[in-house]
């Protein structure tokens, strides 16, 4: 979109763009972040529209996406050819069944089935460029409830995860050494489970079914499917399938894992680029929310961790992704003198909406009011269902982040979360202060840790060897686990000053 300008002043600009004398601007966004600016005699040209499509689908092109690609010789080729076959034939399978109310034989390591795959194949199997395999499918009725509850079409399910595009292999990012594939459109992420954490998946399942169906915010990993692939000659491998709470129509620029304690919570890799994950150490950001945005998030993580810490689990996380409202606030950011509350936002109608989305709003985030009859698709999370959120200052029913000349964006409870982040940093002997426009993406991962023997005994040890510091030893009790972390996070999103 051409945009004039004006000096320093884009308002200004905004307000006297009937000026032919003024320059003409072409600025370019990818995912809302401004990756170039070129000044045009005519914005209105072909050629400059040609020109900007072509830019376009370079940058579209140049995004780093994360992963391997898994194709015919890698490690995991066979283990994924054996997947998409297994859960094609599983959805294949369930799909035609008509949707009921749960029952108590649905759960359990006994409510499962099993088919062989040999490479010849079978009367109700396709040959395939596998190895023979044995596929086992666990709770079929129930994670295809769970996918109807989230709206996950059947379709795009089986597409997405065992269409004519491969599966990307990522680095593992924790010490389990866990097998992480991920959809080649990012819309699911699967990864393999140790035995004992498909244990506890499976006798929670009841009551993790009962959460995310009361609580449609919950913000605790999304489960779709579990899944057991042995090789005729080879180990087993257990996997889970789960929405992935990156995926995003805005890039993720910084992603945080946060837990709450102290040892061994920072990141210690030399080379550090968008995909690395951050850790408790690491965070030197506070994050500022509407005050109701907050309350709603507060008490969500709240009840999240209640559940978990009735189930016994530990050892948890909040998944916390930033993206950066414009490249600038990476190098400049806001005066800490500004207002740290986002909700002295500008509000917008559908009509005021294009006359004046070319101007840059510095002190806020721009919203606009969602008509009924919107049109275009907008990328929607596989891991959250909830409503859209509004503002307490305003009588919206509903409101749409405005992200510069690209798109409007639902904001919802852990997704598209518009927040002012305060960035504390020393320099010597003056502690400065920045405040960035951020968009947030918030999730809780990693619910399936037991407080079992083998936690105990990590937690003896390391009490023994640290002389027992409640803060920094990650292996407590659950009732521990969550008071500490639930105090932590607080501080992470404090409470807005007047």
């Amino acid at each position: 979109m051409a945009k004039p300008s004006a000096g320093d002043s884009e308002t200004q600009g905004c307000e006297n763009s009937a000026d032919s004398s003024l320059e003409v601007l072409e600025r370019e966004y990818a995912q809302g972040v401004l990756i170039s600016e070129v000044v045009l005699n005519n914005g209105n040209s072909e050629t400059s529209k040609n020109a900007r499509r072509r830019r376009q689908s370079k940058a579209a092109k140049d995004v780093k996406r994360p992963g391997e690609t898994i194709i015919k010789g890698h490690r995991s080729y066979d283990l994924m050819l054996s997947l998409q076959l297994g859960i094609r034939y599983t959805v294949g399978k369930i799909t035609p069944i008509q949707a009921r109310e749960m029952r108590t034989s649905d759960y359990g390591p006994r409510a499962c089935f099993w088919m062989n795959f040999p490479i010849t194949g079978s009367r109700l199997t396709p040959a395939h460029h596998a190895v023979d395999f044995k596929w086992k499918d666990y709770c079929p009725m129930v994670f295809r409830n769970l996918r109807d509850m989230f709206k996950i079409d059947t379709t795009d399910y089986m597409i997405s995860i065992c269409g004519s595009d491969a599966l990307r292999e990522l680095s593992s990012p924790g010490k389990s050494g866990s097998i992480f594939l991920l959809s080649q459109d990012d819309r699911f992420m699967i990864k393999t489970l140790r035995k004992s954490e498909a244990k506890v998946l499976l006798r929670m399942l009841p009551y993790y079914y009962h959460h995310v169906h009361t609580y449609e915010n919950t913000l605790v990993t999304k489960f779709f499917g579990i899944h057991r692939v042995k090789p005729s000659s080879g180990r087993k491998f257990l996997f889970v399938v789960m929405g992935n709470m990156f995926y995003t129509e805005l890039r993720v620029h910084r992603r945080f894992d946060l837990k709450g304690s102290s040892l061994g919570r920072s990141n210690e890799k030399i080379e550090i680029d968008v995909n690395t994950t951050f850790k408790d150490l690491d965070l030197n950001y506070s994050f500022h929310l509407e005050p109701t945005w907050r309350d709603a998030l507060l008490k969500q993580i709240g009840t999240d961790s209640e559940f978990l810490r009735n189930q016994g689990i530990m050892d948890y996380s909040l998944l916390l992704g930033l993206h950066y409202r414009a490249r600038q606030s990476l190098k400049r950011g806001a005066s800490c003198h500004e207002s740290l509350v986002p909700d002295k936002l500008a509000i917008l109608t559908e009509d005021s909406m294009e006359e004046k989305a070319s101007c840059n709003y510095r002190e806020g985030l721009v919203l606009v009011q969602r008509g009924s009859d919107q049109k275009g698709e907008i990328v929607v999370s596989p891991h959250i269902r909830g409503s859209p959120l509004g503002l307490s200052s305003a009588c919206f029913e509903e409101v749409d982040l405005l992200i510069p000349c690209t798109a409007r964006l639902p904001i919802q409870l852990g997704v598209n979360m518009p927040a002012r982040a305060k960035k504390q940093e020393e320099d010597g002997s003056k502690s400065l202060c920045q405040v960035y426009d951020v968009v947030l993406y918030i999730g809780i991962i990693d619910i399936l840790q037991k407080y079992n023997m083998k936690k105990k005994i990590e937690h003896a040890y390391k009490s023994i060897k640290y002389k027992y510091n409640p803060l920094s030893i990650s292996s407590v009790k659950p009732q521990f686990y969550s008071e500490r972390f639930l105090k932590f996070i607080h501080t992470v999103f404090p409470q807005n000053s007047s």
